[in-house]
């Protein structure tokens, strides 16, 4: 019997909108924003300032400066909390807990942020990918962001930095259909993947 659903998504794919309609036909808890939300509680931050870390990766420099400063390459310097330094391992590494946290609850349906990869082992857990055709995604993208310029650009950066996400930090391949039960494309229509994954879960 599934408890929990993940959901991995391209950007544009509707993917987040279809995760909010399975939840709520299952009366599951939505992880989405709501897990940024409890991130930058557990930090101590604002959610905003987490959610500029939000399945991102820190920049190669960065992370070679980190190591150096938590294993005491700067001495005289005063100890450094998350709350002070965070950065997007350490926003990975607090929504791996909470995802865990989620999973023992069960009855959630969790987007993105690696849950994939941090629940694969559970038998308890149905994995879906979510993609669509490259026009659909436009002009979802389109739609959601009329202010952002290259909206192709916008696509093909977010996506990127979604898979460099799971790769870095989780150490699996986004797309590797080993890791779901269902990759299924929305052009079917958001309202029937979303009926489809519930028949699926059921």
């Amino acid at each position: 019997m599934y408890r929990v659903l993940t959901v991995a998504r391209e950007y544009g794919s509707g993917g987040g909108r279809i995760a909010r309609s399975i939840a709520d036909g299952l009366g599951w808890k939505l992880l989405d924003r709501t897990l940024m939300e409890t991130i930058a509680q557990s930090a101590q931050v604002d959610p905003e300032l987490a959610r500029r870390y939000d399945e991102q990766v820190d920049s190669w420099l960065h992370r070679i400066s980190r190591r150096g400063l938590w294993h005491g390459a700067f001495e005289g310097v005063a100890a450094v909390t998350e709350a002070q330094f965070l950065d997007a391992e350490n926003v990975a590494a607090l929504g791996r807990s909470i995802i865990e946290e989620a999973h023992a609850g069960g009855n959630c349906v969790i987007v993105g942020r690696g849950a994939q990869s941090v629940l694969h082992s559970f038998q308890d857990v149905f994995h879906v990918f979510i993609y669509a055709p490259w026009p659909d995604r436009l002009a979802r993208v389109r739609e959601r962001r009329p202010e952002a310029g290259n909206i192709e650009e916008l696509i093909r950066s977010t996506d990127q930095s979604r898979e460099d996400y799971i790769r870095i930090y989780f150490g699996s391949d986004w797309k590797d259909p080993h890791l779901y039960q269902m990759m299924i494309n929305s052009a079917l229509g958001e309202d029937r993947v979303a009926e489809m994954i519930i028949h699926a879960i059921n």
